[in-house]
């Protein structure tokens, strides 16, 4: 038998799992044992500072509900969903990128005709939203669902505010034609804070790091035969767009924003999203 040390601590905890374990778990688990253990041996530790680290763990959990998920929340901030959505949706060039898909999607948005408003409140900057659903050969595809939404002028999801906005304001889902064209107004998007009155936000605030998000439109395109794109796009010119508090921001994503002279919007934007077929 051997026993635990701190020089065998990883091959004793790793010789603990059974055989019964599927590879997998096995091949997760044992990496993540070695990589645990290295960086308590390459820090040395404090006992105290472990306890913070519990406590920081607990009350994470106990900040959790069905209206928010703080465990996500530090998963964004350190950059491992961001990883994760890289390693999982590597995509060939010229294809659109995905990015994170974040908390605030409700699904079965209600069906738009092309060219409606998603705006409800009324509030904010107009702005016209243009472009197509292409494959990998520049040809359009119809039939591709277009799902959208976006905070309002003052930063809030409608999910965050019920009872203030309506369960659909600057939502909704719209389907391309033949020529894989689509058309909708929403809003200029803005930026805005992520929930910083729990843990998270306070682990940001000891590291000197601010918790904002800069303006960016929500879309999950999906079309029969293709990847599913969950991707944003995001405002240039906004002063957090080098600084993504989740690491969202690929150059890629930057859209162009023009300001409309005479038009029924106040800006415009078009972008192009480009589908990556399956298998």
């Amino acid at each position: 038998m051997r026993y635990f040390t701190e020089a065998n601590s990883i091959e004793v905890v790793n010789a603990r799992i059974d055989d019964s374990a599927s590879p997998r778990l096995r091949q997760v688990m044992t990496a993540l044992v070695r990589h645990l253990h290295d960086f308590v041996r390459e820090v040395e530790l404090t006992q105290e500072e472990w306890d913070i680290a519990i406590d920081f763990l607990t009350r994470t959990g106990q900040m959790c509900s069905e209206q928010r998920q703080e465990f996500i929340l530090l998963s964004d901030v350190l950059g491992v969903s961001m990883l994760t959505d890289a390693i999982n949706n590597r995509r060939p060039p010229g294809a659109t990128e995905n990015t994170v898909f974040g908390p605030f999607h409700v699904a079965d948005a209600p069906m738009r005709q092309m060219g409606d408003s998603i705006t409800l409140d009324g509030k904010g900057e107009t702005c016209l939203y243009v472009g197509r659903v292409l494959d990998l050969d520049g040809n359009p595809v119809a039939g591709a669902h277009i799902d959208v939404w976006s905070d309002n002028a003052e930063g809030f999801y409608s999910v965050q505010q019920p009872g203030i906005q309506e369960k659909w304001n600057n939502r909704g889902i719209f389907v391309t034609g033949a020529d894989g064209k689509y058309e909708f107004i929403g809003i200029k998007p803005v930026s805005y804070p992520i929930p910083d009155d729990g843990p998270v936000g306070k682990l940001l605030a000891a590291l000197g790091r601010h918790p904002h998000r800069p303006a960016h439109m929500h879309f999950l395109v999906t079309a029969p035969g293709y990847q599913r794109l969950v991707t944003h796009t995001f405002v240039g010119d906004d002063p957090w767009i080098e600084s993504d508090a989740v690491f969202g921001v690929k150059s890629t994503l930057i859209a162009p924003f023009e300001k409309v002279r005479d038009g029924r919007t106040a800006w415009r934007s078009h972008y192009d999203f480009v589908l990556t077929p399956l298998g």
